[in-house]
């Protein structure tokens, strides 16, 4: 398969291929839009089962970097990297030096950030090579804080959306994932009275949920029927699939993963069954909005970008509503009017 007859390939503007037999570096970075300014969006370090999955990922991630930059109204196209291999076994600090050099060889036209896989303290190696690495120890760090407010913004506006109210009291939320963003999420919600159920890979993580938080927690698989009013997908894309939808019981979907519809045909099959999903690339801007203002915003000024979040998803579930068009529809037809005026402006 080349790019170029990759299902997800939607003009992009620029797929750079890199690889260091030194390091053993093997990554991709993909540029989908460039409209708005240089593609600015995170570095995920993941396991493939195959290059061709990896291929698929970072045309999807980085076409979903457009529409959530414009949506943040943020001057940065969309783009994303991927590095193939384990983060617990694969990654070396001369690794990230070599997809260092190689980002800085496209002179700005791709800024990185962490992601799934990557660190605060990859991003600090990356930028002794070059100066297009966001989120150093030295800048504005974790970025998942700030995703996971704008996740629990997003989750009171859909809340509001489906009952009228933005209560989380009693609220039954399923989180899949308590890596950064899911566990900080979790911390949100419990103090706001929601009810958690839990799951993830790392055990660890499961019984500090369960001892800080009060969280029930189930198996892997036995997140999807949990009996719950919302799901938050936090963990990796492709939750919702022909496997999963039909074991959901939440009529809520929203979470801070990314690419959470296996294919777009699943968001209307959420909507054929009365499900309320927020399109993630809105929901889980907060940290892209962190990293884009760095150095230009303080804290408070980025906390307020962030929380403008809520507006968003208002104006994009009361388009959906009115017009009976899918959520996700609504969000794409609003980024790319956005994007197409920004070009007109140019």
């Amino acid at each position: 398969m080349t790019v170029f007859d990759a299902a997800d390939f939607d003009n992009h503007k620029a797929v750079h291929f890199v690889s260091d037999a030194e390091t053993g570096l093997r990554a991709i970075i993909a540029m989908h839009d460039t409209t708005l300014g240089p593609a600015l969006g995170g570095l995920r370090m993941f396991d493939y089962a195959s290059s061709d999955n990896a291929v698929t990922d970072v045309l999807r991630l980085s076409r979903g970097m457009t529409f959530k930059n414009a949506l943040a109204g943020i001057p940065y196209g969309g783009g994303k990297a991927v590095i193939l291999g384990n983060p617990k076994t694969d990654k070396s600090p001369a690794l990230m030096r070599a997809l260092g050099r190689a980002i800085d060889r496209l002179d700005g036209a791709y800024i990185t950030a962490e992601d799934v896989g990557t660190t605060v303290a990859d991003m600090d190696i990356l930028r002794t090579q070059t100066k297009y690495a966001r989120g150093t120890s030295t800048g504005v760090g974790d970025p998942s804080p700030y995703t996971a407010r704008g996740v629990a913004h997003a989750i009171r506006c859909a809340v509001r959306e489906k009952h009228q109210t933005t209560d989380l009291s009693g609220i039954r939320v399923a989180i899949q994932g308590l890596g950064n963003v899911g566990r900080h999420l979790a911390e949100m919600l419990h103090a706001e009275g929601a009810k958690l159920v839990v799951t993830d890979i790392d055990p660890a993580r499961l019984d500090a949920a369960a001892e800080d938080l009060g969280a029930d927690v189930v198996e892997i698989d036995a997140i999807y029927n949990a009996d719950v009013d919302i799901f938050a997908p936090c963990a990796m894309g492709a939750a919702i699939n022909d496997t999963t939808l039909p074991q959901l019981r939440a009529g809520i979907i929203c979470g801070a993963a990314n690419n959470q519809l296996a294919t777009p045909t699943h968001g209307a099959a959420l909507a054929d069954k009365g499900i309320l999903y927020v399109p993630d690339f809105v929901a889980n801007a907060g940290g892209v909005i962190n990293i884009g203002l760095e150095g230009s915003a303080n804290d408070v000024e980025i906390t307020q970008r962030v929380d403008g979040i809520a507006a968003t998803v208002t104006e994009i579930l009361t388009r959906s509503r009115t017009t009976g068009h899918l959520p996700t529809d609504v969000a794409e037809t609003l980024a790319r009017e956005r994007i197409a005026a920004a070009a007109i402006a140019a």
